[in-house]
């Protein structure tokens, strides 16, 4: 092997892509309180101090989803046309109908079945680089974008608007470890006025410096804090946001393959959403359990149909295990019927919103049962037994 480059970007909470996002999900979170079997599907649109809701609904709730669109944005901090939108006054057009019956009738199936909401394949991965069982670059890239929005919303950088970027490039060695940062961008949306000098420090001091080991860094790193001098004008008055476009920022920052189907504002019964979390499940305790390095976990679904098409596992050569006791054992121990998936991941509750900006994997401490490592012992437990029972 060779020496090589991974790059990764995250996105703030304010970024117009992730404000669409969080708006999708957070109408998803109000139908699903008041009725946990609603089939959502709903997509948002920022330009300027304009928003467009769009898409289906088919559920016995009742929702204001102006309302929830206007609450949403003024709780990411888009208060004033200063800013980049105004919450409160901002204009808001809708399109939004019930769902195909076509579709319903095949994810309603006999027998208490659920069938896919939609035809696809979805991956999920892991990988031991970082504690959170992220790729290292995107796991620093989040964690940058998070300190900016911390910064922001503590009043310590107070100059600071929502809309921001962070991107990391690491350095990897022949042995495909991580090896060191080559460079770092932090682009931080701020009041007119702040000056540039004052921008690179205090982005420099409290937002790069507390993320970054220093073990990671040497001579040649670049670091870049608003490389094109300003970024006084930021969200939707800049750019046009949309529901699902930062598709590598929401999954493993481009390490790892992605089906091409968006999360947010999917209810669970659309496996692009839900069979992508179960994929993740399934590769963190492969990885957790010491049964592989690295691990990428496919899963292919035929609209209306309860099972998967396909289940494949692919560890790069990483494995701990034979890699038909490997399959065996998470076959054992996982289901991926749609509806296993959505009670044993506990998919039907409100719980979106905060998966919609920041990452839907690697986030620890916020109640997502994907992320959790329930299972692990089971699987050490039956890798220990059939290599016991194949050798001895």
């Amino acid at each position: 092997m060779q020496s090589y480059l991974v790059t990764s970007e995250s996105v703030t909470e304010g970024h117009p892509d992730k404000l669409c996002d969080q708006i999708s999900d957070g109408i998803l979170d109000a139908y699903l309180e008041q009725d946990p079997f609603s089939r959502v599907a709903v997509e948002t649109m920022a330009s300027k101090d304009t928003l467009f809701l769009a898409g289906e609904v088919t559920s016995n709730a009742s929702v204001d989803i102006l309302e929830v669109a206007r609450k949403v944005a003024w709780q990411i901090g888009y208060t004033t046309p200063e800013s980049g939108l105004d919450a409160r006054n901002c204009l808001i057009l809708t399109n939004v109908h019930a769902q195909s019956p076509d579709i319903a009738q095949g994810v309603g199936l006999e027998q208490g079945l659920i069938g896919a909401g939609d035809q696809g394949i979805m991956y999920g991965f892991a990988c031991d680089e970082s504690e959170t069982y992220m790729p290292l670059t995107h796991h620093l890239a989040t964690k940058l974008c998070l300190r900016l929005a911390e910064m922001r919303k503590s009043g310590r950088l107070s100059w600071l608007y929502p809309d921001g970027k962070s991107q990391v490039t690491m350095q990897y060695d022949e042995n495909g470890k991580p090896s060191h940062i080559t460079s770092i961008i932090v682009s931080a949306h701020h009041q007119e006025g702040i000056s540039g000098e004052l921008i690179r420090e205090s982005i420099l001091r409290d937002v790069i410096c507390p993320v970054i080991d220093l073990r990671w860094l040497n001579e040649h790193t670049q670091i870049h804090i608003n490389p094109t001098g300003s970024f006084s004008v930021g969200g939707p008055m800049a750019d046009t946001g949309l529901t699902g476009r930062k598709l590598m920022v929401d999954t493993y920052g481009g390490i790892g393959k992605h089906g091409g189907g968006a999360f947010s504002g999917k209810d669970p019964t659309k496996v692009d959403r839900s069979a992508a979390y179960m994929a993740r499940y399934v590769a963190k305790h492969i990885v957790a359990a010491k049964l592989a390095k690295r691990c990428e976990v496919a899963l292919a679904y035929a609209i209306g149909r309860p099972e998967p098409e396909a289940v494949s596992i692919h560890t790069y050569g990483t494995e701990q295990i034979p890699l038909d006791i490997l399959h065996d054992i998470v076959r054992e121990v996982f289901s991926y019927s749609v509806k296993d998936i959505l009670e044993n991941l506990s998919l039907r509750r409100p719980q979106y919103q905060k998966t919609a900006s920041y990452g839907h994997f690697g986030r620890e401490n916020q109640g997502f049962r994907w992320e959790e490592l329930d299972q692990t012992e089971h699987l050490c437990v039956l890798a220990m037994q059939r290599m016991a029972k194949r050798f001895l």
